[in-house]
């Protein structure tokens, strides 16, 4: 392992009896004497005094998914994605569904080594046109997913990254200019939630979501997973839909997934389909024009229509694109909220719909 694989985000501090690293990636930032691994696992002091990604170079495994899966709707529909992760999560989600991967306390389940320029190579022979950093958080395996992700770029292949967006403000600024997309989980809209049930804070997953947004060249759509009687209160959600509105955009997708009993939260019950539907209904009334439902079957939910004329423009059947109207259209350029970005325009009425479609 290079010793940049290890600077990248270590300092010092000089706490009695003897200095500690202090790993910068979230905004944790542990302080480890060597041999100590900070709260995500994965992430420790080695004897040179440095943080090391212990698990740089290995993974839980590899999967072809749909772009849709990650989810990204308007971020090259109908194409696959080469989906990896590695173990261990800076995040503590009480209802975390790859909970054997993010909670793992041991290298038994990462039994694929794979450098980066393999990675990339392998989704270019397979026909992806992307890499996806999924399963657990990409941040805490952040060296991997860079050094990847600028692998993939040299040969084409669009890096994107599925996180909570639990980061600390500099590795933000510097993850995200390595990622042509990202979808980030804003997991509700209330300090308390954060803290009860994920371990984390919403401000700063907040400030992650604006790093990313205004970062050229990056994607982003954004994901809140509705869990009966946390956060799926009207208040809670007006109050998050307007925060998008108002501090990254209403172009700016937002997908509403549905909650399923999982690790700590057996006893929840699932989220109704009409709960995602007002959710999606309350998104619309602030504003938002892109706002999708996932985890259930919903065409109207699953569409990106038009927020102009209502024209449907991209037709979903749960990951399968069975319409695109935008994606062999004509693509241009605009500067749109301090960054470049593509779109296409609805064939019906010529109106600008953000995101990658080609």
């Amino acid at each position: 392992m290079g010793s940049e694989m290890c600077l990248r985000y270590s300092s010092t501090h000089p706490t009695p009896p003897l200095p500690r690293a202090i790993c910068d990636v979230c905004p944790r930032h542990c302080r480890l004497a060597p041999g100590q691994r900070g709260a995500c696992f994965v992430r420790s002091c080695h004897d040179d005094g440095l943080i090391h990604c212990d698990t740089y170079g290995v993974s839980s495994g590899f999967a072809i998914d749909p772009i849709e899966k990650k989810p990204l709707n308007h971020f090259l529909p109908g194409s696959t994605a080469l989906s990896f992760g590695t173990a261990g999560c800076n995040s503590a989600c009480r209802f975390c569904q790859n909970w054997e991967l993010s909670a793992a306390r041991s290298w038994a389940r990462l039994g694929s080594h794979a450098s980066p320029a393999d990675i990339a190579s392998a989704a270019a022979s397979r026909g992806a046109r992307s890499v996806a950093f999924t399963y657990n958080d990409p941040i805490v395996f952040a060296e991997y997913a860079i050094d990847t992700a600028d692998a993939c770029r040299e040969r084409g292949v669009h890096p994107v990254a599925v996180t909570a967006g639990y980061m600390a403000e500099r590795a933000a600024t510097d993850f995200y200019a390595h990622m042509d997309a990202a979808n980030i989980d804003l997991k509700g809209f209330d300090e308390g939630f954060y803290r009860r049930v994920t371990g984390t804070r919403l401000g700063d997953v907040l400030r992650t979501i604006e790093i990313a947004c205004a970062t050229p060249g990056c994607w982003v759509e954004l994901t809140t997973l509705l869990i009966p009687g946390f956060n799926d209160d009207a208040a809670q959600l007006h109050a998050e839909c307007a925060w998008i509105r108002d501090h990254v955009g209403r172009d700016v997708p937002l997908h509403f997934s549905a909650f399923h009993p999982d690790f700590r939260m057996m006893d929840v019950p699932s989220t109704p389909p009409d709960t995602l539907a007002r959710a999606r209904r309350i998104a619309m009334s602030e504003g938002l024009r892109f706002v999708y439902t996932g985890n259930v079957r919903d065409a109207e939910g699953s569409t990106t229509f038009c927020p102009a004329c209502g024209e449907a423009l991209v037709v979903r059947d749960w990951f399968r694109v069975t319409l695109d109207r935008l994606s062999d259209g004509g693509i241009h350029g605009i500067l749109h909220d301090s960054a470049t970005v593509q779109y296409a325009r609805c064939p019906s009425c010529g109106e600008a719909i953000p995101g990658v479609w080609r």
